[in-house]
């Protein structure tokens, strides 16, 4: 068995304004670091329709590309922006999260990376926010779910930031666990513990600024294993920010590279326990550049280590 890389140069394509933190050299560092690794490489196919639907209305489908310029770049909102090449970057991160699915699935590969920008945890039903464009860990899921007939899925996102828009998207969905680990307070404001979702299929972890990998460590063991494990997934997908890194300049929690390694190999013995090592692995935040690049090495590496075990 192997681990699969998915990408796509388009996902390049995708461009913000000077400054802003969802860059396109976020992608380029990752890429650069992953070149001499053993992967297979995939490229990343444009997402269908009917997969956008299961967890998008058509109305914000269209409303996106409809925002869509033909040259420069347009604001969504104060953080999120479409340049000429956003559209096909965005239907090749959520393709690229169905495709990973796919392939872990027919037994191809035993886990994968999604390389792929831009991310997609904090778009909502009909609302981009948050750099995001289209739930693509949201969509995978569904994917997995009605496409696969799978009985169940687990997403465990520990990007910094609350996954509000997976949790927007799964919530209604009693086949779906989303966890999250989050800074709080912090932007957007949710994910606080008492948000358990109409099916009791939402687990939110609040940490406080500051805190660093042991107390990560504590939660993760004490509350989000037991209930992935409780839960016993087919799949496990994860929404793999590394803005908790304690160099990133977005918030305040003090994880390190190691730490990321760690969670990743706690993931890889769930699903090596739950769901015969089936792990599909999707890019979202960081943006420190070393620190991002340094940090999806180590979690690829593990990847790669379990894939080939």
């Amino acid at each position: 068995m192997t681990t699969a890389l998915i990408t796509h140069p388009d996902c390049l394509g995708h461009e913000t304004p000077p400054g802003h933190p969802e860059q396109v050299a976020r992608l380029e560092r990752i890429l650069t670091a992953l070149e001499d690794r053993d992967l297979v490489r995939v490229s990343a196919p444009l997402v269908a329709e009917d997969d956008l639907l299961r967890v998008h209305p058509r109305r914000h489908v269209e409303a996106v590309r409809a925002a869509a310029p033909i040259s420069g770049i347009a604001q969504l909102d104060p953080d999120t922006w479409m340049s000429s090449g956003t559209l096909a970057a965005a239907h090749r991160a959520a393709g690229g999260a169905v495709r990973a699915v796919d392939l872990v699935l027919s037994g191809e590969v035993r886990n994968a990376f999604v390389a792929v920008r831009p991310p997609g945890h904090h778009a909502e039903r009909e609302t981009a926010m948050g750099f995001c464009l289209f739930g693509n860990v949201a969509v995978a899921a569904k994917h997995a779910l009605v496409h696969h007939g799978l009985a169940r899925v687990a997403v465990v996102d520990f990007d910094v930031h609350h996954g509000n828009g997976t949790q927007d998207l799964l919530e209604d969905e009693p086949r779906a666990l989303f966890v999250s680990s989050h800074q709080f307070p912090l932007w957007p404001g949710t994910g606080t513990a008492d948000e358990t979702g109409p099916h009791d299929t939402i687990l939110n972890l609040p940490l406080a600024p500051g805190t660093g990998g042991a107390e990560f460590r504590r939660a993760y063991e004490e509350k989000v294993f037991p209930r992935v494990q409780a839960f016993k997934p087919d799949l496990i997908l994860v929404s793999a920010g590394f803005d908790a890194h304690r160099d990133d300049p977005l918030a305040e929690l003090m994880l390190d590279t190691g730490d990321f390694a760690w969670v990743t190999e706690r993931l890889c013995d769930l699903a090596d326990t739950l769901s015969g090592g089936r792990l599909v692995s999707c890019l979202e935040g960081g943006y420190n550049l070393h620190a991002l690049a340094e940090s999806v090495a180590a979690h690829v590496d593990v990847l790669i280590a379990r894939g080939a075990a």
